[in-house]
């Protein structure tokens, strides 16, 4: 619906960049799950929730999550590590002593996590990731071209012809937006060379934060990473060539998890049958 609206109803993102942005908004949705899982049965007790968080998230940001969760109506609200439930996803044995290296790349953050008899030994977050890659192709269509898109527009220009690596062959997509000077429809031709360019900076981060990352590895985990390799996750994993990009930077294997877009949330339902109560907040 985002911006299909009429002027006198407002589309909200409850969540933006891994945390809530509008709290009111969230407690809507949350209750709304709620009844979603419920399927109009009645239950004896208050649910148990548990959710994931950024590992750079503020402890204010923190307790927005547990207010909201429990204002709409959960008994108990436990908080779950994003780069243990990414691993728990993607079928690493994270109870043993032999390190490993999630690289989960959602939505609003990219989150990068060592981990090692079940906890995170090091772990860093950036506010990059899909919602990024959308804005960038946004911000550089409105520079070179003069035209203003939506987000859906760019989000299927980014799955349709995106990637962190130039193509061995061309692609075109076309476009339309309004032009900014003439304020009227126009439709452009976009090729994959452009939204390479366009992604540069977000994909530079990226590559920054995770280099970063394995720098402050302990040198024995970082044995470990240099045989098993980097798991990558999250829906912005898809992006095309990202898994051979960060190969080609660190010189490192790097694995693509299956179903990479629902690695954390299956993790976190793992986490929660387990009952593995360290894991959590």
């Amino acid at each position: 619906m985002l911006e299909r609206l009429p002027r006198h109803i407002e589309a909200i993102c409850p969540i933006r960049g891994g945390v809530i942005s509008h709290f009111g908004a969230s407690q809507e949705m949350i209750r709304h799950f709620f009844g979603l899982a419920h399927q109009g049965r009645r239950l004896s007790a208050a649910p148990r929730i548990t959710i994931t968080v950024p590992s750079g998230a503020t402890p204010v940001e923190r307790r927005a999550f547990r207010e909201a969760v429990h204002g709409a109506g959960a008994s108990r609200v436990s908080l779950l590590a994003r780069p243990i439930a990414a691993a728990l996803g993607a079928g690493l044995a994270i109870s043993d002593a032999i390190g490993c290296m999630v690289v989960d790349v959602g939505a609003g953050t990219t989150e990068i996590g060592v981990i090692a008899l079940g906890n995170v030994v090091h772990c860093l977050s950036a506010r990059v990731g899909g919602n990024t890659f959308d804005e960038a192709i946004i911000n550089y269509v409105r520079r070179t071209h003069g035209l203003l898109i939506g987000e859906h527009t760019a989000q299927r220009v980014k799955m349709t012809i995106g990637g962190a690596m130039p193509r061995e062959t061309e692609c075109h997509v076309k476009i339309t937006g309004r032009n900014l000077s003439e304020g009227v429809p126009r439709t452009s031709l976009l090729s994959s060379h452009e939204v390479l360019e366009a992604l540069t900076d977000p994909l530079a981060k990226i590559v920054s934060l995770l280099k970063k990352a394995l720098e402050s590895t302990p040198p024995e985990l970082a044995s470990d990473i240099a045989d098993r390799g980097l798991i990558l996750t999250g829906g912005g994993a898809l992006l095309h060539d990202l898994d051979r990009r960060l190969r080609e930077e660190t010189g490192l294997p790097v694995v693509l998890a299956d179903a990479p877009m629902t690695c954390v949330v299956r993790g976190t339902g793992m986490a929660m049958e387990t009952l593995a109560t360290h894991f959590f907040e």
